[in-house]
């Protein structure tokens, strides 16, 4: 049990570095989720008085006198999570929490595999290839759509998850070590 909570707050460490680096010094994060509009001080005051409730609003355009949507008009979606700027310490708290639960979990689910998993870096590295791929087709290919990301958006959210675990993974295969040793099958 020591090995695998070891394994898992290495990979934790491992998800907060990526997210320090990758959010935080290259802004990735900001650069898909905060994008920034001309007249957003407008924007902003037309919803604050406008979305009265927490919730996820999405703005079609008026329609025709069919009752039908005009081909070609854009579709906005409005998330409003009832929260300010003053929630974000203890938002940052909640996902620091997640970060050290999930890789230890992730930790724990791998060293209950077969021996023939466990017996093999590259097989458990695969483990967490295939969780990352598991989170981007179950969590960020459903956020593509209308009142949704763009198509290149999701792609490369999905593709910053697969990588993500991937490495997350290299760092836990490295610590669940079998008794037996490695092979390189």
């Amino acid at each position: 049990m020591k090995r695998i909570v070891i394994a898992g707050l290495l990979g934790s460490l491992t998800l907060i570095v990526w997210m320090v680096v990758v959010n935080g010094l290259l802004g990735f994060s900001a650069g898909l989720n905060m994008k920034r509009i001309d007249n957003e001080r407008e924007v902003y005051e037309t919803l604050r008085d406008n979305v009265p409730q927490p919730g996820r609003y999405v703005i079609n355009p008026d329609t025709t006198a069919e009752g039908r949507f005009l081909e070609g008009e854009p579709v906005f979606s409005v998330l409003y999570g009832g929260m300010g700027h003053g929630s974000a310490g203890g938002h940052a708290i909640a996902g620091l929490v997640v970060m050290l639960i999930v890789p230890v979990t992730g930790a724990w689910l791998l060293s209950q595999s077969s021996d023939r998993v466990l017996s093999s870096y590259p097989r458990k590295v695969l483990y967490f290839f295939a969780l990352g791929l598991l989170i981007a087709l179950f969590s960020d290919f459903n956020k593509f759509g209308i009142g949704g990301y763009p198509l290149r958006d999701t792609l490369v959210l999905g593709l910053h998850d697969i990588v993500l675990w991937t490495i997350v993974g290299l760092v836990i295969a490295w610590r669940i070590r079998p008794a037996g040793g490695y092979s390189l099958a």
